[in-house]
């Protein structure tokens, strides 16, 4: 079913008037900006997933790495959160140590 809109010249031409046969270039950093850097990088670097050798990302995690990698990615959204809030809570308590420790430090004389 299409629905065409009455004109005064006839449908056809109307239609006609509107195709634009301009070709878009996205090679052009001035047109289409990159959105997030390094975002281009990464999908050339994942166009070939074929290859020998592993990613320039991957070189440099040991085992115990990937095993958190797996671990975190086998989670579900809710239990992704909980882990996260976790992390978040330890890095408080971490940052509360520590200016305990400056705190002691400051106040004992020693310097």
């Amino acid at each position: 079913f299409i629905l065409k809109m009455a004109s005064p010249n006839g449908g056809d031409d109307f239609e006609s008037s509107l195709l634009s046969f301009e070709k878009l270039d996205r090679a052009s950093p001035d047109l289409w900006p990159e959105q997030l850097p390094g975002v281009a990088e990464f999908a050339a670097s994942c166009k070939n997933p074929i290859t020998n050798s592993p990613p320039k990302w991957m070189a440099e995690l040991e085992t115990e790495d990937i095993e958190m990698l797996k671990e975190l990615g086998s989670l579900t959204t809710a239990n992704l959160m909980e882990k996260v809030k976790g992390l978040q809570n330890l890095a408080y308590q971490l940052g509360l140590e520590e200016c305990e420790g400056v705190y002691l430090f400051k106040n004992s004389g020693r310097r």
